[in-house]
């Protein structure tokens, strides 16, 4: 009975880090295609 409370607890902690590691990645992604637009119209002119 515990370990199945334990586990819960544990599966739920895994989600919110899954959640903010996936928001991160999408972030970082659309950030990084922003500077390197930016980095090849500098280098452009």
């Amino acid at each position: 009975m515990a370990a199945d409370v334990d586990t819960a607890r544990q599966t739920k902690a895994h989600e919110e880090t899954y959640g903010f590691f996936t928001g991160l990645m999408k972030w970082g992604t659309i950030i990084s295609a922003i500077v390197a637009v930016i980095v090849v119209l500098i280098i452009a002119n």
